[in-house]
């Protein structure tokens, strides 16, 4: 009898948890973001222009230097902050300055950034300074997107291509 009486402990058990685990597979239900409302990312890797121009070494240095080290150019490693502004119908949404990664700071910059944004029409500015001017941008793009609610677009930079929003 202590044997039966395993057995439908062991099945009670067994039906609680698997009524546990049904109830929380489908409920409570789970937003990304209000109702009404899509996300637009802002998400790429980008190398900017070098800080400084490659310069030809003289006979002279490279005379001076080891046989496997000799280079006729002397380029050097770090590149220039990117400049990044993102403007939603007219209104600033996001400015900053990225600055390379890596020790020598010669990787790319990288952003990453989600906006929640209400569903409808909006008109997309994007500028992006990847050179050493001071002034201005060298890429700039305007962007008409169509935003349905519970979208998710995402804004890339390709070089050749420019911004892509998909």
């Amino acid at each position: 009898m202590t044997s039966a009486l395993r057995y439908v402990g062991q099945a009670a058990v067994l039906v609680a948890f698997a009524g546990v685990v049904g109830f929380f597979s489908a409920a409570p239900s789970f937003r990304h973001f209000p109702e009404g409302q899509a996300l637009l990312k802002v998400s790429f890797a980008h190398g900017g222009a070098r800080r400084a121009e490659c310069r030809k070494r003289t006979r002279r240095e490279l005379a001076e230097m080891a046989a496997n080290m000799r280079k006729e150019m002397d380029c050097p490693r770090g590149r220039v902050d990117l400049r990044l502004e993102v403007d939603l119908d007219g209104a600033p949404l996001y400015q900053a300055t990225l600055p390379p990664t890596g020790l020598a700071g010669d990787g790319p910059s990288r952003v990453y950034e989600r906006f929640v944004l209400p569903a409808g029409r909006h008109v997309l500015h994007l500028r992006l300074r990847d050179s050493r001017r001071n002034q201005g941008f060298d890429h700039v793009t305007q962007k008409v997107v169509e935003l349905a609610a519970g979208q998710s677009v995402a804004v890339d930079f390709r070089v050749g291509e420019g911004f892509i929003v998909r």
